[in-house]
């Protein structure tokens, strides 16, 4: 008799198959992984396993999830990764038969995002750049101003994700450039241009880093990544360019629960379609595969539509 395939077995084949086949990043086999191990430690609560469960199980723990206080985009979601799990077992002929394909998520409105005004991403900018020039401040302290003003400025002069912002490498910050190449999701590489005051703060903090190569304790100027760190990875984290955005909020007087690396790739997004930018132009930007994840600025087209209409019909009202 065959013995049946664990659960980690069967999680670490599927993410495998995401990997090489879908090209799926880091962050997203991360969540489908602990997504997946929740979903596992229920059934075997419920002494089942992926390969035996049934419907009225996933069903179980559905109501369980909302019995936790999980928000219904987060049910929606884990919905969604044993979906992709059953279906994956069915191709592989693990299962017989799919226990999800019947099963209906939460009903869900997609929220708009949070979005900055312009005069507050000028206040930030502002803020930032009176830190990155304050007469008083350490070596050590300048640096780490410069830092911050020049990842504000190349996040909203770009509207990179957070973790493509990072992890770029030194050479994207040549006195020249006029694009550069992001390698995002899934491997897929694109180019984004840069404006003047982008590639000026990145020429500012990269001069900063060679000066500081005098010192022998700093290894940092050595990287070749644009914002190196002494940590795993080589590079400033995600979690450490938030924290220092955050305070940079606080000085600036907005609240730091509204801001965020993701609120200012909103904001990016936001303004250029405010302006006039064309949604196609804005989804290759953002990097976005499909059309459809870039319709929730649709609203600011439609409002900036309205506004014409007011503004400029000889019929409207004056």
């Amino acid at each position: 008799m065959r013995t049946k395939p664990s659960d980690t077995r069967l999680t670490g084949l599927f993410l495998d198959m995401l990997a090489a086949e879908q090209g799926a990043g880091a962050n997203t086999l991360d969540a489908y992984r602990r997504d997946l191990t929740d979903f596992s430690e229920f059934l075997a609560r419920a002494g089942r396993n992926f390969v035996d469960a049934e419907t009225q199980t996933l069903r179980d723990y559905l109501a369980d999830l909302d019995t936790r206080g999980f928000k219904s985009s987060s049910v929606a979601r884990r919905l969604s990764a044993m979906r992709h799990l059953f279906r994956f077992l069915l191709n592989e002929r693990i299962r017989s038969e799919d226990p999800a394909a019947i099963l209906s998520g939460p009903k869900r409105g997609r929220g708009l995002p949070k979005v900055l005004s312009i005069a507050d991403v000028d206040r930030m900018l502002r803020r930032a750049k009176e830190m990155s020039e304050a007469a008083d401040a350490s070596p050590a302290q300048r640096l780490r101003s410069l830092r911050l003003y020049c990842l504000l400025e190349v996040l909203y002069a770009t509207g990179l994700r957070v973790s493509e912002l990072v992890a770029l490498p030194r050479t994207a910050a040549k006195r020249d450039a006029r694009m550069i190449v992001v390698r995002g999701k899934g491997d897929k590489e694109r180019l984004v241009p840069l404006n003047e005051a982008s590639r000026q703060a990145m020429a500012d903090y990269l001069a900063a880093t060679e000066a500081a190569k005098a010192d022998k304790k700093n290894g940092l100027a050595a990287s070749k990544w644009l914002f190196p760190s002494f940590g795993e990875s080589g590079h400033l984290t995600r979690q450490h360019f938030a924290r220092d955005l955050k305070e940079l909020a606080v000085a600036s007087g907005l609240q730091a629960r509204l801001v965020s690396p993701h609120v200012l790739r909103h904001a990016f997004a936001s303004h250029l379609l405010h302006n006039g930018a064309d949604l196609r132009i804005v989804q290759t930007l953002l990097g976005h595969t499909d059309i459809s994840t870039t319709q929730i600025y649709t609203h600011v087209v439609e409002e900036r539509l309205k506004s014409l209409v007011r503004d400029l019909h000889p019929l409207a009202e004056k």
